[in-house]
């Protein structure tokens, strides 16, 4: 490799850390199974699912089967585990379903290979389809999770209302993901590399070779490029380790896609209440990106959690929990509506005691 390919290399392995896709996978060396988990999976084990084109799709879930249904779908290179800490306050209310998108975590790799965020906005579909027929639910999503979303509302608008009654981003944007955290370094780096496929494998190849090093810099690197100052050291290395174990074809396939994902033609047809959850920290996707965002779609509310950068619900859950919970009461169990007759009767008593 000469200076100048190596230059641009690192350029590119640069930038994906900056925009949180790679975070602290570069070098640390130990396998996940020496992390010590953070907390256990949701106990009931659904799956496999299968989706549209036969792919498997691991599927755990919490709460009453027959309470209201939130789905939960996690970012790019995590896996469902990175809803430990808000699951179970959910589950008290909520029935409470979580996956692993295609060839992440659990579930089984991408059939034909289709890593297309279009592919995993149908595995939403089918997972709904599978364990919740017939219900309406939350689906809420993380980064890669919350564009699937996205990519779903552009497929199957008819889902939204029926099926899918409110819709929760959090750590989203529709369009120029990188954005936020590298300026004008994509745009710059397009021409020399042909393509962001050859980038995206060039950067997959060096994730590699620099696993093969030394330790020491990935909790450091993790932290700078995806949390907020106050996360915790545990909550960190998970992370690391959940990036380190994901599959090469995830960051060859997958990342091109984000990095050239434009889904604002979607966002108007996200037609029902929809919150969306930034952290204040966040280079990933930007406050200023969630303001858009939320200014794009019908119903949209924004919600900047303080002291959190793009992985909120690992690193303030108690208040990811709170605006979660507080979204889908209001969406999935309103308050039934007074009747008039009451109504009138309580104001014609107050009336003649007055």
């Amino acid at each position: 490799m000469n200076r100048k390919t190596a230059a641009v290399s690192a350029g590119v392995v640069a930038g994906a850390l900056a925009a949180g896709m790679i975070g602290g996978a570069l070098v640390r060396r130990r396998h996940p199974r020496d992390v010590e988990p953070l907390g256990p999976p949701p106990p009931e084990d659904l799956g496999p699912v299968d989706s549209f084109d036969g792919t498997e799709l691991a599927v755990r879930a919490a709460g009453d089967p027959e309470a209201p249904v939130i789905l939960l779908a996690h970012g790019f290179s995590l896996d469902m585990s990175s809803w430990w800490a808000v699951w179970p306050e959910l589950a008290k209310d909520f029935r409470v379903i979580a996956l692993d998108l295609r060839s992440h975590g659990a579930s089984g790799r991408a059939v034909h290979g289709d890593l297309s965020l279009r592919a995993m906005g149908r595995d939403l579909a089918a997972v709904l389809d599978a364990v919740a027929p017939g219900r309406p639910a939350v689906v809420v999503g993380h980064s890669m999770g919350a564009v699937a979303i996205l990519a779903l509302a552009e497929q199957r608008p008819e889902l939204f209302g029926p099926r899918i009654a409110g819709v929760a981003l959090i750590g989203a944007a529709s369009s120029d993901l990188l954005w936020g955290a590298m300026g004008s370094v994509t745009e710059l780096l397009r021409p020399r590399l042909g393509s962001l496929q050859a980038a995206a494998r060039r950067v997959d190849g060096l994730r590699r070779a620099v696993l093969a090093g030394p330790t020491g810099l990935s909790g450091v690197v993790a932290r700078v490029t995806q949390f907020g100052p106050n996360a915790p050291k545990d909550v960190v290395d998970h992370v690391v380790a959940l990036a380190q174990s994901t599959s090469s074809e995830v960051w060859t396939d997958a990342l091109p896609e984000l990095m050239e994902m434009d889904l604002r033609h979607a966002v108007p047809r996200v037609r029902v209440p929809a919150i969306v959850l930034v952290g204040e920290h966040d280079r990933v996707t930007p406050p200023t990106g969630a303001v858009a965002l939320t200014g794009a779609l019908p119903e949209g509310r924004l919600v900047v959690i303080p002291d959190a950068g793009h992985i909120p619900m690992l690193e303030t859950p108690e208040a990811v929990v709170r605006e979660l919970r507080g979204f889908a009461r209001a969406v999935l169990m309103p308050p039934a509506p007074r009747s008039r007759r009451r109504r009138r009767a309580s104001t014609g008593t107050k009336e003649g005691t007055a």
